[in-house]
């Protein structure tokens, strides 16, 4: 039987490339200026094309190579418009959209000549009751009212795809240009500034009839495997986030000398980081099990509670992880000086995007008991 955790030569190739040029590109401490030049960077790498079909421009992979890229992302600390418009918009172009709408934007977003993001319910979950844009008939196009409170816009995104209600019941998804009359997008102070996020106001935007981009009949099967699918892409990143907690504290505590020795050479000491590294191994192994076998799992349900086991396991490895290397960095573990904070923060934020632990639990949960 095949090992669907071993990676092939090309694999490991790009994991090899990604981690050497983002040890050198990373710009988590850069000024926000710098951004624009490590997009163009990353995209002339060709890696905001893994994942699209060749028949749209893309390199025609698959998520094991998205998930290096993203491991190695969040080892790094990366801030781009990477998650909001490859793992974000990109999918739910390939999973929701119809062929025309696929045709139109894929090569455009895989070149990285053009960036997007995707606008659900707060907090990136699928729950069609709890929308906060509303789209109604007007003439022969569309009128889109309401407020995202939190979008994953570092202000480069040249659209969004929106899940809106429809008037009479009903959900449908939007091509969203950033530049039309009546959208106001406002940049927010957030706690991880890792993570860039605005506020997008819809009053009364004016949409073509074109606009609706959604397969009649499947949205709520397309925009499951989206969540699920890109849940399991931020699990990745935060296994990358937790191996660079891991690997900071090792060496902090190898330099960091109390009672005339090196911290690191107490047995408890050890065992915390031995205990870090087994929670980072046991996620990294779920994650990219689910990887392997995504393009087999073609019910969107079934996706969903496969992702599920990842999704756990990787944000609460990442929490902590951050929240040890906080601690054994002693004094210094909260300052602006060293990364844990960084880190700390990241981990916070991730762990309750796409609905936190215990929805997922509870998912896996009702379908086990359904079965007992």
């Amino acid at each position: 039987m095949e090992n669907v955790l071993l990676l092939s030569d090309e694999q490991l190739a790009l994991q090899d490339t990604a981690a050497a040029f983002l040890a050198e590109f990373a710009n988590a401490r850069k000024p926000r200026e710098d951004d624009a030049a490590l997009w163009r960077r990353i995209a002339e790498l060709g890696w905001a094309a893994v994942q699209v079909p060749e028949a749209f421009d893309g390199l025609g992979m698959g998520a094991v190579e998205l998930a290096l890229l993203m491991e190695e992302m969040g080892r790094r600390l990366i801030r781009s418009p990477f998650f909001a418009s490859v793992v974000l918009a990109q999918t739910a172009l390939i999973e929701a959209a119809d062929a025309s709408a696929q045709a139109r934007w894929l090569p455009s977003l895989a070149s990285g000549e053009a960036t997007a993001t995707l606008i659900l319910a707060p907090g990136l979950v699928w729950a069609p009751d709890t929308l906060t844009v509303d789209c109604r008939r007007d003439g022969d196009g569309w009128r889109m009212t309401g407020e995202a409170a939190q979008v994953l816009d570092d202000g480069s995104a040249a659209m969004a795809f929106v899940a809106a209600r429809l008037e009479g019941g009903g959900v449908g998804l939007f091509h969203v240009p950033a530049d039309v009359v009546g959208l106001e997008r406002t940049p927010l102070d957030v706690w991880d500034l890792t993570r860039p996020q605005a506020a997008w106001t819809f009053r009364d935007v004016r949409l073509p009839d074109d606009a609706r981009i959604d397969v009649p009949g499947a949205i709520d099967a397309g925009m499951t495997r989206t969540v699920a699918l890109a849940a399991l892409q931020l699990a990745a990143e935060q296994v990358g986030g937790a191996a660079a907690c891991l690997e900071m504290t090792v060496a902090y505590t190898k330099e960091r000398v109390q009672f005339g020795k090196p911290v690191a050479s107490f047995q408890a000491i050890k065992h915390r980081c031995a205990e870090m590294m087994v929670r980072i191994e046991t996620a990294r192994s779920a994650v990219r099990g689910v990887a392997a076998t995504v393009a087999s799992l073609q019910d969107a349900d079934a996706l969903a509670r496969e992702v599920a086991v990842a999704r756990v396991l990787a944000a609460e490895a990442y929490r902590f992880c951050a929240q040890e290397a906080v601690q054994l960095h002693g004094g210094v573990g909260f300052t602006w000086e060293y990364d844990p904070q960084l880190h700390f923060k990241r981990a916070q934020w991730g762990s309750q995007w796409f609905g936190a632990a215990s929805h997922w639990r509870e998912r896996v949960a009702t379908h086990l008991l359904d079965f007992a």
